[in-house]
């Protein structure tokens, strides 16, 4: 699947995948259309290439009055950054993300600020998020279900990546939408990286929002970047080591360095060995996530002098 096409997700009825052509990487963000009797649309992209998702809610069928949900994961302007933009173009569909989202999505301003910070140059691949106005955005938490009609969505708070994520499960066909709690799934190497972005990565959670999903043992996995596939235990076991060693290793090269810019420095240079993305994003994600985990550590380092 290439940048701004489509597909039916094998195994789940009435689910599609749209592939927003983020960063320039085919798949690294997935969009999903549930073609339900009370249609959604799960994340939203960045919101630059918005024309080609209303493009594909249009090919699957869904008038601009049908559509009756837009539902983020959390407020990380990859995810959300399109719910304004939809919310314009379908009168009828109310946003719904997790409670502490709501804020930022009616008014982008301080995290359009804290989002250039994070990502700096990639800022480029983003559009200037348009607000959701108050009479058509809620929040969701732990145990809320989102009415389809012929089935629902039942919410699971997951703030590890950060405090307004969740992830979403779907009993009847026993899929769980990870958005960022489960990782990056990378299909090229059939592995999960971690993404532990700053300010508010917490190691801790992250690991607890995997054990839940665990717990659900759902038949399919849809990833918020990379598309969907069948669960395999073995993958939540994976993605676990893979912070764990990952959260070490940042520590361990704190502690070698003693300096943090060199330490980022480091891993951006190692980022040269990733294959499975453009060199610029490869370079980006490892900036991104060893500033995460430096937060992290500075962050427990005070919780353990107070």
């Amino acid at each position: 699947m290439n940048a701004g096409e489509f597909e039916p997700v094998r195994g789940v009825p009435d689910l599609y995948v749209h592939d927003t052509g983020m960063y320039d990487t085919d798949e690294y963000g997935a969009v999903y259309v549930y073609d339900a009797e009370r249609p959604i649309v799960i994340d939203t992209g960045t919101g630059a290439n918005r024309e080609s998702l209303f493009e594909t809610i249009d090919e699957v069928g869904i008038g601009r009055e049908e559509l009756t949900w837009i539902l983020a994961t959390h407020a990380h302007l990859d995810h959300a950054g399109g719910a304004g933009h939809l919310a314009e173009r379908y009168p009828n569909a109310e946003v719904r993300v997790p409670e502490k989202g709501v804020r930022h999505l009616v008014d982008p301003g301080a995290l359009v600020a804290g989002t250039k910070s994070a990502v700096r140059d990639q800022w480029q691949y983003y559009d200037e998020p348009a607000p959701v106005p108050e009479n058509r955005i809620a929040g969701v938490a732990e145990g809320d279900r989102i009415d389809l009609g012929d089935r629902e969505l039942v919410v699971h708070e997951a703030p590890g990546h950060a405090p307004h994520h969740a992830f979403y499960h779907e009993p009847d066909a026993d899929v769980v939408f990870t958005a960022d709690a489960a990782g990056i799934y990378v299909p090229e190497v059939d592995t999960v990286r971690p993404t532990s972005p700053p300010p508010q990565f917490d190691l801790d959670q992250c690991l607890r929002d995997l054990s839940a999903i665990e717990e659900i043992d759902p038949d399919y996995l849809c990833f918020g970047h990379f598309g969907p596939r069948e669960y395999d235990p073995s993958l939540i076991g994976e993605a676990k080591r893979a912070y764990v060693e990952w959260v070490e290793a940042v520590r361990e090269k704190r502690e070698d360095l003693g300096d943090d810019d060199a330490v980022v420095d480091h891993f951006e240079e190692t980022s040269r060995d990733v294959e499975f993305w453009n060199p610029e994003r490869a370079r980006a994600d490892a900036s991104l996530n060893s500033r995460g985990v430096l937060t992290y550590l500075d962050r427990v380092d005070e919780e353990s002098e107070e």
